[in-house]
Order: structure tokens, then C-alpha cells, then sequence
């Protein structure tokens, strides 16, 4: 009778088990997620989730660099957890989570800047927000028609991509509804401008600066050879060098470099889970190293505790 009755329980258990075939939710300190992320964040977003793998080796992220609107429809469609961003939502991808009743989260964590960049050739570094205004609006068609200018071949913008972050930041900016008058082109990466502009002295290429910016970074500071960084000045008639700036660590965080923008996180996570705990490593914790040490400017600075002993 005994032995009966434990096969009897033994095959309920095997039912039970069987209807519960769903992997269990992970967590800050284990599991596995999908994180979308803009391609000109590449370094930045490779940087933080290795870092926090790194001190909790049972967690895993499949990381997926795409153009921005691409990573953010990831997210919206459930592909993946959290998405590297340069904007909030707007209301209609908002209505996307509210439909099916997801809270979600938008972390502000670090301010970026849209780095300028030209062949070493070409020693115009300076130019202002007003000139740039006249470039994209194609009354500026010749470096030869910018101050202080040692070349007269036409203007080539580059970008990485069609849809990405860097140029929809830069049309926004300039307020620039039709691009179909100028001399674009784009490449498909943000290393891949580097070495247009690398191989060509009339293009000026448009970068997220963390491409360049870690001078610790064997890739960064081999990138970064045999470029410029042009300095940007928001006056109409500047008249002397400290009136421009490079999109350099202290001038996006004191707001002086004109085209920096915001770095956010948008998540769509429902339970505790392990993106939470990403967003918490980077906005509250020694995540914000990892940006300062990137020369992105963090939202929340880390505190460092020295005690100092006679």
C-alpha cells in the first residue's frame, strides 16, 4: 500500500512538472538577457556589461548594436530587455508597453557628445554652430567658404548610417527636414567613418565620441590616430580659441560643448530581473567609473571614500 502510494504521489509531481516548463526569471546576480544598444555606443555598452559579468559570473548579455529607431523596436517588441538610447520614447512607442500593461523604466546615466572629425590634412579644426547651420542647409557647399579654411574641395558629410542616432541627432539640431541637396554619405559603423575620414581630406565625419575618447584603450587611441577633433564654438562671431569646444569630458559636463546629448537606458522589464540590476550597476554604482573613464560626463558622479590617517 505504502509503495503505491508514492508512486501515486510521485507521478502527480511528474504532471505538476511537466506543466511548469517555463525557464525561471533571472535576476541582478544570474541569468541571461538581450540588450539592444545604438552603434555609436558600441564601446561604452561593451565596457559596462563586461564589467558587470565580470563580478557576477553567473549573468550573461547577448548584446545587438543596431541603428537607434532598429534597437529601440527591438526592445518594444519584446527582442529584447533594455535599449541604449539618445532619447526617451516618444507617445506612440510609449502606447506599445501601455498596451500591454508594461510599466517599463528611463534612466538617464551619462550626457555624450557628437564628435566632429577631419583628416589630419585638413587643419580647419575650429567651426561654429552657425556654420554647420549653412552646411546643412546647403549655403555652405566648400571648406574653401569656412574661416580659416586650407582647402577649397567640396564638403562631404559622413555618418554611419541611414537611421542613426548621429544623424538624426544633427538634423534635429538644425532643424533639417530634407538632406536630398547635400553631399552625404554614409558608412555602416562609427568605425567606418573613422576610416573614411582617415582616407579622404574633404570629409568631415560625425562620431559618437566615445569611439576616441578612452586614452587607455589600445582601439580608442588607434582610431583616433591621424584625425582631428574640431572644436565648436555656439557664437555667431567668435574671436579667440577658448570660444570653441571639443566634445571632451569637462565641456559636456559643464554644458559648454554645443552638441552633446543625453545617454538613457529604456527598459521594458516586469519583475526584478537581471537589467535592473545592469541599470543599477551603472546609474548608482561603480558603473559610473566605466563612463568617466569612457570621457562621457555620468549622470550620477561615484563616491570615492578616502581615509586619510596620521
Amino acid at each position: 500500500m505504502t509503495n503505491r502510494f508514492l508512486i501515486l504521489i510521485g507521478f502527480l509531481v511528474g504532471l505538476m512538472g511537466c506543466g511548469n516548463d517555463k525557464p525561471p526569471l533571472d535576476n541582478p546576480s544570474q541569468g541571461s538577457i538581450i540588450v539592444a544598444a545604438d552603434e555609436s555606443f558600441q564601446p561604452l555598452v561593451t565596457q559596462l556589461t563586461e564589467a558587470y559579468a565580470g563580478i557576477n559570473p553567473n549573468t550573461h548579455f547577448k548584446v545587438v548594436f543596431k541603428p537607434e529607431q532598429e534597437a529601440i523596436n527591438m526592445m518594444l517588441q519584446d527582442s529584447a530587455r533594455i535599449v541604449f538610447t539618445t532619447r526617451e520614447l516618444k507617445p506612440n512607442e510609449r502606447a506599445v508597453l501601455d498596451q500591454r500593461k508594461i510599466k517599463g523604466a528611463t534612466e538617464k546615466i551619462a550626457t555624450d557628445g557628437v564628435a566632429l572629425i577631419i583628416n589630419k590634412a585638413n587643419t580647419d579644426s575650429l567651426i561654429t554652430m552657425a556654420e554647420l547651420q549653412r552646411i546643412f542647409s546647403g549655403q555652405i557647399k566648400q571648406w574653401g567658404q569656412l574661416s580659416g579654411a586650407n582647402q577649397h574641395s567640396p564638403i562631404t558629410l559622413v555618418f554611419d548610417n541611414n537611421n542613426s542616432s548621429n544623424l538624426e541627432f544633427v538634423l534635429k539640431t538644425f532643424n533639417i527636414k530634407d538632406v536630398t541637396g547635400l553631399r552625404i554619405f554614409t558608412t555602416h559603423s562609427n568605425r567606418e567613418v573613422i576610416d573614411f575620414v582617415r582616407k579622404n581630406p574633404s570629409a568631415l565625419g560625425f562620431i559618437g565620441v566615445n569611439w576616441i575618447s578612452d586614452s587607455d584603450e589600445p582601439l580608442s587611441v588607434e582610431l583616433a590616430r591621424d584625425l582631428r577633433v574640431m572644436g565648436v564654438s555656439g557664437k555667431v562671431n567668435p574671436t579667440k580659441r577658448d570660444d570653441y569646444f571639443q566634445p571632451f569630458q569637462e565641456d559636456l559636463g559643464m554644458q559648454r560643448y554645443p552638441l552633446r546629448r543625453p545617454v538613457y537606458i529604456l527598459s521594458r522589464e516586469t519583475h526584478p530581473g537581471l537589467g535592473g540590476g545592469l541599470i543599477n550597476y551603472i546609474a548608482r554604482d561603480a558603473g559610473s567609473l566605466i563612463i568617466h573613464k569612457l570621457g562621457l560626463w555620468p549622470r550620477i558622479p561615484y563616491d570615492r571614500v578616502i581615509n586619510l590617517t596620521k
